[in-house]
């Protein structure tokens, strides 16, 4: 994880709201990740680098914690993502990154993830997001999503080859469960989760109006903090 996006990650502030259930509700065998060299690595580094979306001057970050195959993730991509990005990433307000965790109780959400991670690896994190939201249905509940996977990342323009050996590589595992260690470390419970500004988690599927009101009180704090 970069700095800052480690930064962006801190005992939070939480609202509930509905969501997939994580370490309290279906008891938590994440496995723990050896210390972090993956992240020293050329590939992972620029995965890492692909899942941040946002000018660098943003004034606020936005921390989505999710879970690929989670339902209400993909219900608050599909209703909310795209808003969220065209109001405040596009015009340079937000800086949005994307934290893994998936849940143990999804058995296709780590593969997913590991996909998306790849597929950041050029660059392609967010088309791969997209698309891997976009086809959950399809692959959800396969024994073995790969064909999905390799499909998706064709759509998206992602040489799927070179996807597949970094996904049989295990070259992004390391990264993927240290997200879902530190977001549990965070206090994170569910997915999705929002941490808006490094203090204020927004807890499951959260409506446009909810990240209206609390990026505003960021910046107006920001702007009242100024001499």
């Amino acid at each position: 994880m970069t700095l800052s996006l480690a930064r962006a990650v801190v005992p939070l502030t939480m609202v509930f709201a509905l969501g997939c259930g994580g370490k309290e509700a279906e008891g938590d065998t994440t496995p723990r990740p050896a210390p972090r060299a993956a992240t020293t690595d050329t590939v992972a580094t620029r995965a890492d680098a692909a899942r941040i979306q946002g000018s660098a001057t943003a004034p606020v970050w936005v921390v989505e914690v999710s879970d690929f195959q989670c339902p209400f993730c993909k219900t608050w991509h599909d209703s909310v993502y795209r808003a969220l990005r065209r109001e405040f990433v596009v015009p340079g307000v937000v800086r949005l990154a994307y934290v893994n965790y998936p849940l143990p109780n999804h058995a296709n959400a780590l593969p997913a993830a590991e996909a998306a991670m790849c597929a950041g690896a050029q660059d392609k994190f967010w088309d791969m997001h997209d698309g891997l939201f976009d086809a959950q249905a399809r692959w959800a509940h396969l024994p073995n999503a790969s064909a999905v996977f390799d499909s998706v990342a064709r759509a998206k323009g992602v040489d799927a080859g070179a996807m597949r050996r970094c996904i049989d590589s295990g070259a992004m595992r390391a990264l993927i469960l240290a997200d879902a260690e530190r977001a549990q470390e965070s206090g994170v419970q569910a997915t999705p989760s929002f941490i808006i500004g490094g203090d204020v988690m927004l807890r499951g599927m959260q409506p446009i109006e909810t990240f209206r009101r609390v990026i505003g009180q960021k910046l107006a704090a920001r702007q009242g903090a100024r001499p």
